[in-house]
C-alpha cells in the first residue's frame, strides 16, 4: 500500500504541475500584463505610466518565461512564471491584482474556515440522510412508498438549486421570519446564518443522491449473499443494514468522496446568495473583479484538493472492502 500511495502522490504531483503550467499559459495567452493592468485600473483613459506603475507594484514588469537581462539562475527565477506559477507549488500564493493587493494565502486560510462551517455539516448530513432515505425506499420496494419516493426524487432533482434558494429565502426569512435571509457572524452566532443554506442545499441534492443510492442498493439486493442471509432467518432490516449497506459502501464512497473538494472550496452559488464570506464567494468576487491572481490560485487549490480527495477515496476502499488490495 505504501508503494501505491507514493506512486499516486507522484502521479498527482505531475498532474498538478501540468494544470499549473497550462493555466498560466492560457491566462497570459488571452491577457497580457498590460491588458490586466487596464482591467484593474479601470476607466476609459489609462495612461502608459499608470500601466507601468501597476505592473511594477505587482511584479508583472518582469519577462514572462525567460529573463535574458539576468545571469545564472535568475534568468529563470526572475520571471513572472516563477513568481506567479512555480511559487504556487510551494503554496506561496502572492498578492491579488486588485487595488488592495491583499495576501491571497491569508484570505484562502481565513475563508476556508468559513466554508468548512457550511460544508462539513452539509457533507455529513447529505450522506446520512441520502443513505437512510434510499434504504427506506428499498425496504418498502414495490409499494406505494417506494413509488412516490422515486417520483419525489425525480421532482427534486428536476428543480434548479436557484429555485430552492429563492423560495426558501422568501418563505422562511420573509414570510415566517425564522432565520436571517443572508449575512454572516463569527463564532457561535454563525449557526443561525447556516441553518437555511444547509437545509436548502441538502434538499436540492437529496433527489439525485437518494435515487442513486437506491439503485445501488437494489443492485445488491439480488446478490447470492443476500439470499443466503434471508435463508438463515435474518429480517429484512438486518439484511439491508448489515449486508446490503456494507457491500454498497464502495460506490457510496466514490459518490460522496467526489464532493470532498467542495467541502473545502465552498459552494459558489449558496455562499454568494446567502452572503457567506467563504471561498466560493471569494472566487465569484475575483471573477467579477477580473482578479486573475486569485483565479489562478483557486484553480491550483482546486486541483490539489481533487487529487488529494481521490487518493483518500482509494485508501477508503480498503477500509470498506477488505478484498480490495492497492498494488
Amino acid at each position: 500500500m505504501t508503494r501505491y500511495f507514493l506512486r499516486r502522490v507522484l502521479y498527482g504531483l505531475l498532474v498538478l504541475v501540468g494544470v499549473n503550467v497550462l493555466t498560466f499559459v492560457l491566462f497570459f495567452s488571452v491577457n497580457t500584463p498590460d491588458d490586466m493592468a487596464r482591467l484593474n485600473i479601470g476607466g476609459k483613459r489609462v495612461t502608459q505610466d499608470q500601466i507601468d506603475k501597476w505592473k511594477v507594484e505587482r511584479g508583472y514588469d518582469k519577462p514572462l518565461y525567460l529573463n535574458e537581462r539576468a545571469s545564472g539562475l535568475e534568468t529563470v527565477t526572475d520571471t513572472v512564471f516563477w513568481d506567479r506559477s512555480v511559487a504556487l507549488l510551494a503554496l506561496r500564493f502572492g498578492r491579488s491584482d486588485a487595488a488592495g493587493a491583499s495576501d491571497i494565502g491569508h484570505e484562502i486560510g481565513r475563508r476556508m474556515l468559513v466554508s468548512l462551517q457550511l460544508a462539513v455539516p452539509l457533507f455529513v448530513l447529505q450522506v446520512f440522510v441520502s443513505v437512510v432515505f434510499a434504504l427506506v425506499l428499498v425496504f418498502f420496494r414495490h409499494s406505494r412508498i417506494d413509488f412516490w419516493g422515486v417520483v419525489l426524487c425525480v421532482l427534486m432533482l428536476s428543480v434548479s438549486s436557484l429555485f430552492y434558494i429563492i423560495v426558501g429565502q422568501f418563505l422562511f426569512s420573509r414570510v415566517l421570519r425564522l432565520v436571517p435571509i443572508s449575512g454572516w457572524a463569527p463564532g457561535l452566532d454563525a449557526a443561525r446564518f447556516l441553518v437555511l443554506p444547509v437545509a436548502l442545499s441538502l434538499l436540492s441534492r437529496l433527489g439525485g443522491e437518494g435515487r442513486l443510492y437506491r439503485a445501488m442498493f437494489l443492485e445488491e439486493i439480488g446478490r447470492d449473499y443476500v439470499r443466503t442471509a434471508r435463508a438463515k432467518g435474518l429480517g429484512e432490516g438486518r439484511v439491508l443494514g448489515r449486508h446490503v449497506l456494507r457491500n454498497a459502501l464502495i460506490p457510496i464512497i466514490t459518490s460522496a468522496g467526489s464532493y470532498l473538494p467542495y467541502v473545502f472550496l465552498g459552494s459558489l452559488v449558496f455562499e454568494s446568495f446567502f452572503g457567506i464570506p467563504g471561498l466560493g464567494a471569494y472566487v465569484i468576487d475575483a471573477i467579477a473583479g477580473q482578479d486573475f491572481a486569485i483565479v489562478r490560485a483557486m484553480v491550483f487549490v482546486g486541483s490539489l484538493l481533487y487529487i488529494g480527495s481521490y487518493v483518500l477515496i482509494d485508501l477508503a476502499y480498503t477500509w470498506a472492502d477488505p478484498r480490495v488490495r492497492l498494488s
